[in-house]
């Protein structure tokens, strides 16, 4: 058996999930969201408990069987209490900020940078320059927070640049001067 896919998701009270047949559907207070499973991977809900099992034993299958008790597990946990990433403008004149549905850039370049916020994500700029990303699918606020990060990378010389909160940039030394 997989090893992880061995263990029950916990549904919890806040949350309701329905299995009709390899489609899986988790709604909570704010939204819902959808997984179509693997026909090797089948679902049943016991109580408070969704039972995952697989077909048979080959490798696909082992690795399927994880993956979709993660998925469903990080999906019950982000629309309980959901994900966050920060992110943090280092630059002079580096600066967000949020209208409507867009976030808008300052990153050093000629034009400011315009970002359209997908559904299910919400995007908090703080004293201009730490952006949180939030959403109850943690794909999409992870794969959202890269892209703004993709903008303008943090570079080794200066250290300016978009960079998630914690992460830290090797330094790299600049030419040195003539003899």
């Amino acid at each position: 058996m997989s090893r992880i896919g061995k263990y029950p998701v916990n549904v919890d009270d806040k949350v309701q999930v329905s299995v009709a047949g390899q489609l899986v559907t988790v709604k909570g207070a704010k939204s819902s969201l959808k997984y179509n499973l693997d026909p090797r991977i089948t679902a049943k809900l016991d109580g408070k408990k969704l039972l995952l099992s697989r077909a048979d034993d080959s490798k696909e299958s082992k690795s399927l069987h994880g993956l979709y008790k993660v998925l469903l597990q990080n999906a019950v946990t982000g629309l309980t209490g959901g994900f966050s990433k920060a992110l943090e403008l280092h630059g002079v004149g580096y600066r967000a900020n949020v209208a409507g549905k867009k976030l808008e850039l300052s990153l050093g370049y000629s034009h400011p940078i315009n970002f359209d916020i997908p559904e299910g994500i919400e995007i908090k700029v703080d004293k201009q320059t730490t952006v949180t990303v939030t959403g109850a699918d943690k794909a999409l606020v992870g794969q959202v927070s890269a892209k703004i990060r993709s903008f303008r990378p943090p570079e080794p010389y200066l250290g300016k640049g978009v960079r998630y909160v914690g992460e830290h940039i090797r330094r790299k030394a600049g030419k040195s001067a003539g003899k």
